[in-house]
């Protein structure tokens, strides 16, 4: 028996300009649990684990259920991501976990292809030595670029991205926050698909000024400073709980936290964003009665206007 159809909204010109959407379970399978999922809350677009979060385990998925999931978001204009296991960190001494980081990250983009994901959210990782040192940054970073430029090389022009989210800055970080993109985009030679995942939380942890009037709008500028246009693919929104530069990876609902409002509708204005998703990633984000989906929807209409 066929397929029954899958509904398909109209979307409107905000939403193709900025579609909100947050982190859903799989559950019972792309299809069935993620989609049916994002639709009872209205997502307008979808961020996924492909496997365990904090395992190894490469999953090959359901091809039944991922068929499903790839024509009803193909047909309903629903954009969709992966994001990698938390255990990934290319920049491990420990051989097994960089071994382990490389297969991982490789798989992801396999399987994203085959969703149609258009991108895959890797952590860009920590060189882990808490006596710190030049030398050991420097072993860390060729590690990412032995790692993950291979990769990128086997990437066609119609293949998902490769998404670096800079961490909050805890531990040794190989790139917290805006700044440190700059040296991890040279050790992959600013390679076409390495693209820019902007997790809110994640850089105002590490320092960067978007609690202040113009500093969400000066973040995506220097970003666009550093990687190019057009690299800045995906925006992780999340108010945080902590003050800025305190390099802690707390996830607060929208405007509760030491972010605030103004920051969201500043990110939603600045022409480099426009066509970039907003994925939540807040304390109850994907619960059927949490407002933070229609928080962004209202800093998103107030930022143009509406």
């Amino acid at each position: 028996m066929p397929d029954s159809p899958d509904p398909s909204p109209t979307l409107d010109p905000l939403t193709l300009r900025n579609p909100i959407g947050t982190h859903v379970q799989v559950g019972k399978g792309l299809h069935a649990g993620a989609l049916a999922s994002g639709d009872a809350i209205g997502c307008e677009t979808l961020q996924v684990f492909v496997g365990n979060p904090r395992g190894w385990a490469l999953s090959a998925g359901d091809a039944t259920q991922d068929r499903r999931f790839r024509d009803a978001c193909g047909e309903r204009g629903i954009r969709t991501f992966i994001h990698a296991p938390y255990l990934v960190n290319l920049g491990s001494p420990t051989p097994k976990t960089y071994e382990n980081s490389v297969a991982v990250v490789a798989h992801n983009l396999r399987r994203a292809a085959g969703i149609g994901a258009e991108g895959v959210v890797v952590h860009t990782g920590s060189y882990v030595d808490p006596t710190g040192g030049e030398e050991k940054h420097a072993a860390a970073m060729r590690q990412v670029r032995e790692g993950l430029l291979p990769l990128l090389e086997e990437l066609g022009d119609e293949a998902p991205w490769l998404l670096l989210e800079p961490t909050a800055g805890q531990g040794r970080s190989l790139c917290a926050g805006v700044e440190d993109l700059a040296g991890y985009l040279d050790a992959l030679d600013h390679h076409p698909k390495a693209g820019i995942c902007l997790d809110t939380c994640h850089v105002f942890a590490a320092g960067s000024p978007l609690d202040e009037e113009g500093g969400a709008t000066a973040t995506v500028d220097r970003i666009v400073e550093i990687g190019g246009p057009g690299r800045l693919r995906l925006v992780h929104a999340n108010d945080s709980m902590d003050v800025r530069g305190a390099f802690k990876d707390r996830h607060q609902k929208i405007g509760q936290g030491h972010i605030g409002e103004d920051a969201f509708r500043e990110l939603f204005a600045h022409p480099e964003l426009a066509g970039v998703p907003f994925i939540l990633e807040t304390p109850g984000s994907r619960d059927a009665d949490d407002p933070d989906m229609e928080t962004l929807r209202r800093l998103r209409r107030e930022a143009h206007g509406e």
